[in-house]
């Protein structure tokens, strides 16, 4: 297989769930209230660390792959979009979600969405880098 091919697989793939993720669980988990949040944000937690790692996962192991088999301006683009996206969910992201694991707290879910948009940019940025590659 093609490295550039499998990039932009695992780009397209990244950039599906990360809109899902802005466009439809994002906004229900933010209009659950306060009364129901432990429960909801934990399924919402449990339910979604899977489907994480293995975008991620995927996204790293073909990003790799690029850089070291065709390493090109599309392709470091597309790196550095996933790269915009992945330290986001780990420096803002998933810290803010273990904050808001201990309570409702709507400017730490302001984060959180702050945080979404940030990676929904970088995956973005991530395919239209593979697609050129």
């Amino acid at each position: 297989m093609d490295p550039n091919l499998a990039l932009a697989a695992a780009a397209g793939l990244h950039l599906g769930f990360q809109l899902t993720v802005t466009a439809l669980v994002y906004p229900n988990l933010v209009r659950v209230d306060a009364d129901h949040w432990s429960l909801a944000h934990y399924r919402h937690s449990r339910s979604i660390v899977p489907l994480v790692v293995l975008t991620y996962g995927l996204l790293l192991l073909t990003g790799g792959w690029a850089v070291v088999a065709a390493p090109g301006a599309g392709v470091l683009v597309s790196v550095a979009g996933g790269g915009l996206s992945l330290s986001t969910t780990a420096l803002v992201a998933a810290p803010t979600h273990g904050r808001l694991a201990a309570g409702h707290d709507p400017g730490l879910l302001h984060r959180l969405l702050l945080a979404d948009r940030v990676r929904s940019v970088g995956a973005v940025v991530c395919l239209g880098g593979a697609l050129v590659a």
